[in-house]
């Protein structure tokens, strides 16, 4: 495999591991709170423990410098950054033991690999799209292959970051399928076309689906039953033994449903889905990604965890977390259908929770708004105003980078911002709101030019 691997991929996860085996002490792994980061630091969790190398776990939520800021001050030993830091490297540099950043987010103009400070491993230097080509979690799973060729075993948690930023749409790109098809390759996952349902009966897996969403039946059981019964379908059956037929029939109503509210052609797709099953681990990829993203937006990452280390209390209590969090999506989704509000050249909303914006803003553009707007998602935390936005790959493919709008539009009301072109989030003080949605509309107007111009 290591022929497949950029020259200067190999030769900067070589540095890291080195660096990372020729330093003792407690390592402090700081950790971004999504889905991608969780399953992230599954992995070096993973690898660590059968090192059996020290070391302590930290959740980080936002592009956050004082946060940052002081857990280097708290860090006694060498640290580790998963899934977030590149743009805080300068507040890590201020550490005086070793610091690694394992990241896939775009970094800032000029910043590049150096001899001195921090070590970044960032696929951006490779020439490799971060956004659509390596996960952090699989970051981290091929730095963990570096540390030991046995670590491919890991795969199950280095996908499930994938999936949860939606990097499998559309098919996985890059490294990640030179990675995927060598865990293929040695027996570690196989794969399967499927609905993307999941739930004990029909009835509960239709009405409780997010992904896809679907306008008028999801939260909607007695809608939900009404559409299986008028296919003949039993709601009170399992989704797992529904016969080639029944699946087509059913996949054939929802790909209609999804057609007529608007959904783009790559997204109607989502009534079949590829399914990746592991002979180590009786939950599927999908459902994996489903669980540790739930318990980082229901701000329980330890338990996605302990999950992926084995812990079958946890396996219990994440799919509570699912459930939970999936009602507290629908609920918004609801919501954004009567409430979105309009900017010339983006759509907003507020939610109920900061931890809900990305998923809530992902689904909602995705699904059902207007597809040639980014979606804006507005919650208050704390001191502060969080926002999540999101896009599809065919407003990011004509010009847009959510990533800039949200760092210039944060700069201008006093906050901070970032992530990747079609997903980015930014941290502002309350009552700046209109001046960063007029600023983040005109910047996103600017870089859709030309599209408005076609149209």
């Amino acid at each position: 495999m290591e022929s497949l691997l950029p020259p200067a991929c190999r030769r900067d996860i070589d540095r890291a591991r080195d660096l990372f085996l020729n330093t003792r002490g407690r390592w402090r792994i700081i950790y971004h709170n999504d889905g991608d980061g969780v399953a992230s630091a599954s992995v070096l969790a993973h690898a660590l423990v059968r090192l059996q190398t020290p070391f302590q776990l930290t959740p980080f939520t936002d592009v956050d410098s004082e946060k940052m800021r002081t857990l280097v001050q708290e860090s006694h030993g060498p640290i580790l950054v998963a899934d977030t830091g590149t743009s805080l490297l300068p507040v890590l540099a201020a550490h005086d033991r070793p610091v690694l950043v394992l990241d896939h987010h775009r970094p800032p103009a000029g910043t590049a690999p150096t001899e001195k400070g921090p070590l970044l491993v960032n696929p951006h230097h490779w020439g490799v799209d971060g956004m659509t080509e390596l996960s952090a979690s699989m970051l981290c799973y091929l730095f963990a292959l570096t540390l030991d060729p046995k670590n491919i075993d890991l795969i199950p948690w280095g996908l499930s970051g994938a999936i949860a930023d939606r990097q499998h749409v559309g098919g996985f790109q890059g490294l990640n399928q030179v990675l995927l098809r060598e865990a293929e390759r040695r027996g570690e996952l196989a794969t399967e076309r499927a609905l993307p349902l999941s739930g004990r009966t029909l009835g509960e897996a239709l009405a409780s689906t997010v992904d896809p969403y679907l306008v008028g039946i999801s939260g909607h059981p007695e809608e939900a039953q009404s559409i299986l019964q008028s296919l003949s379908l039993d709601p009170a059956a399992s989704p797992e033994l529904l016969s080639p037929a029944d699946r087509e029939r059913l996949a054939g109503t929802l790909l209609a449903r999804l057609v007529a509210q608007g959904a783009r052609p790559e997204f109607c797709e989502r009534v079949s889905e590829t399914r990746y099953r592991f002979p180590r681990n009786p939950v599927d990829g999908v459902s994996l990604s489903l669980l540790q993203n739930a318990t980082a937006r229901e701000n329980e990452p330890s338990v996605g965890i302990a999950l992926a280390l084995g812990d079958p209390r946890a396996l219990v209590h994440a799919w509570e977390l699912e459930a939970k969090w999936r009602r507290e999506v629908l609920h918004n989704l609801h919501a954004v259908e009567a409430n979105v509000q309009r900017k010339d050249a983006l759509q907003w909303f507020r939610v109920t929770e900061p931890s809900l914006g990305g998923a809530v803003a992902g689904y909602a553009i995705t699904f059902f708004l207007d597809p040639t707007k980014p979606a804006f998602a507005m919650a208050p935390r704390g001191k502060f105003v969080k926002v999540s936005a999101r896009a599809t790959r065919w407003l990011v493919d004509n010009g847009l980078d959510l990533d800039a709008v949200c760092r210039k539009a944060a700069e201008s009301v006093h906050g901070q911002g970032g992530g990747h072109r079609v997903a980015s989030g930014a941290t502002i003080p309350p009552g700046t709101e209109e001046r960063f949605l007029e600023v983040a509309s005109s910047v996103v107007g600017e870089q859709l030019s030309s599209l408005r111009g076609a149209a």
